[in-house]
């Protein structure tokens, strides 16, 4: 299977400095997709408390969405079905134990039982993970759920979920949805976080039953479940965060595992094949003197324990500003997106606490950064939040109504970007 890693960087490192910086792009090659031929286990959790009836078209939404869900699952992939209020329940399979194979008739009965889930009781999502955790227990192969919640985990301590986030980490995948606009963006964020998922907003019931089947189809496109970005650093050298930048930013530096050989292991996912995503690395190494070379860091590409792919983060150290001042497009165009989705949550935040004035300079960052990196998709979002004087300069002012549901959906999609443009590549 063809992975490879390209490195984007200027090497070239003021004198006294020993923080580099580099762009990695990783691509997944048509052949991994051909090559896969593992086990695949989905389970789909559904929130039933009592706030999915009001109104009632959310549980109907959620049922005819699940149900038609359950009917695209190709024959052979293990599924089940989870229920969840302030307890979960196994509604498919009804023995409550491991995942059956898709076929005509665990299909029909499945579709059937996700048409009768009723609302009732209140929210543990810690429980819905754990019944997932029991339920993908034995299974080393694919393993994705998808959790669709429409509150916020207000039926146990916080703590319960934190411990059971653990728990699961490795184990499985989860992408998580909220519906509506009570549900909580940071505690949901945290859950695709810690479980290498993607968490989104379903703006209204009746979108429900296109996300199951976008979901579904990315899922039944994963091909490949072990693969990290394994980052080895010099003796004397401290690898300062790995992030994700592109198609979304996500901080992988919290994931790192000791690899032996002065090597971190940060763990990427389930990757598709044809895929790309960027992730920026950053490398603090004992400076050198000017004109000498090191190797700041190697970045290697390991597909279900074995490396596939190699590239090399260098320093050069000089005193010709010339060369240390010119940033690498690659790396100015991510620390910029990086910097847009910052200051996004901050203005929100801000708002939300009454502290317009910090809101108004934070979304007119915002604002400005979007629109200098031709992220078009969130300049439409931030134009929902202020009113746009002028982009170039990030003027704004707060407008005085604005919908919680579009404040919600900033918030959530604040951390995807765009790839670097052609003109500024």
């Amino acid at each position: 299977m063809s992975f490879t890693a390209t490195v984007h960087q200027n090497e070239y490192v003021p004198e006294g400095s020993g923080e580099v910086h580099a762009i990695v792009t990783v691509e997944a090659g048509a052949d991994v997709q051909a090559a896969a031929a593992m086990e695949r286990n989905l389970i789909l959790i559904c929130d039933t408390s009592g706030s999915m009836s009001n109104p009632m078209s959310k549980i109907m939404a959620a049922r005819q969405a699940m149900a038609a869900a359950v009917n695209e699952i190709p024959d052979g992939v293990r599924f089940a079905l989870i229920a969840g209020d302030h307890e979960a329940e196994v509604i498919f399979p009804t023995n409550g134990h491991d995942p059956l194979p898709a076929d005509a008739t665990t299909r029909a009965a499945a579709a059937g039982l996700a048409l009768q889930l009723e609302p009732s009781g209140g929210t543990a999502i810690s429980t819905w993970l754990a019944a997932a955790r029991e339920l993908f227990q034995g299974h080393e192969g694919m393993n994705l759920a998808y959790l669709l919640t429409d509150g916020k985990n207000e039926s146990e301590p916080e703590s319960n979920l934190v411990e059971e986030l653990v728990r699961c980490s490795g184990l499985f995948q989860c992408d998580t949805r909220g519906v509506g606009d009570a549900w909580v963006v940071e505690e949901l964020r945290r859950i695709s976080h810690a479980l290498l998922g993607e968490v989104d907003i379903v703006r209204e019931p009746e979108a429900m039953a296109e996300d199951f089947q976008a979901f579904l189809k990315r899922a039944l496109g994963k091909a490949v479940a072990n693969v990290s970005l394994n980052v080895w650093a010099p003796v004397g050298s401290t690898i300062k965060f790995v992030k994700q930048v592109a198609p979304n930013i996500e901080d992988l530096s919290d994931r790192g595992a000791d690899a032996g050989k002065l090597t971190t292991a940060f763990p990427t996912g389930a990757w598709s094949g044809g895929e790309s995503r960027d992730y920026h690395v950053c490398v603090t190494v004992p400076p050198g003197a000017v004109g000498e070379e090191k190797l700041a860091a190697r970045v290697r590409l390991n597909v279900d324990g074995e490396d596939v792919s190699n590239g090399l983060v260098r320093a050069i150290w000089t005193d010709d500003t010339a060369l240390t001042t010119r940033i690498d497009p690659q790396v100015a165009h991510y620390t910029g997106q990086a910097e847009l989705a910052q200051a996004i949550q901050e203005g929100l935040a801000a708002r939300k606490a009454g502290d317009e004035a910090t809101a108004t300079v934070k979304l007119g960052k915002a604002v400005k950064l979007a629109h200098e990196s031709g992220n078009d998709g969130t300049v439409r979002l931030l134009k929902k939040v202020v009113e746009v004087e002028d982009p170039n300069t990030g003027t704004v002012r707060l407008k005085k109504n604005v919908e919680k549901l579009d404040e919600m959906e900033l918030d959530t999609r604040s951390t995807r970007t765009v790839r670097v443009s052609a003109k500024g590549s």
